[in-house]
């Protein structure tokens, strides 16, 4: 059996959730969080959220692409929400290769390289405050200032906060 088809039966059984809860789109608490797709990221638990509270936005690294401002621009401009809260996280598949890389393997396998950047980084706080960076700076989104990024330890399950680079060089 596929995990499709797993996932479909485990459905079918309910055994796992009731659809019952908030009716309307717009997250009660007003924040759209990016984060990474890594499946090792309980983001409700992280969090401690419930069902309609946030809207949660998640990408390869939890980088904000143009396809993240997009999602965020519809978030604020047509579901209220006011806030946004980027968490990358230690560990993340996404420091083991190079954009460069990515696209030689893509090019040598297909014969076209992928015209859009994979995001790759080695450094996950710099990658974080370059997400802040482009949320407050994008022309598409009306909120900005209350825009924080934070980095998720995957072993310990602990959040920190990221700073601007001056101030990380600093301390």
């Amino acid at each position: 059996m596929s995990a499709i088809d797993d996932l479909f039966q485990r459905h079918l059984r309910r055994e796992h959730f009731h659809f019952d809860g908030p009716t309307s789109p717009v997250p009660s608490l007003h924040l759209a969080v990016v984060t990474c797709m890594d499946a090792r990221i309980p983001v409700f638990d992280v969090l401690g959220l419930n069902r309609g509270e946030v809207h949660i936005l998640r990408n390869a690294g939890g980088v904000v692409t143009d396809d993240t401002i997009r999602s965020l621009s519809i978030s604020q401009r047509k579901l209220a929400t006011r806030e946004v809260l980027i968490i990358q996280h230690t560990g993340c598949g996404m420091a083991t290769f190079t954009d460069d890389e990515f696209k030689d393997e893509m090019q040598e396998d297909t014969g076209l390289r992928p015209t859009w950047a994979t995001e790759a980084f080695r450094d996950v706080e710099n990658s974080v405050w370059q997400s802040v960076q482009r949320v407050r700076r994008s022309p598409f989104l009306e909120l900005t200032t209350e825009v924080r990024g934070f980095v998720l330890d995957i072993q310990e399950g602990d959040l920190h906060e990221v700073t601007a680079p001056e101030a990380r060089a600093a301390s």
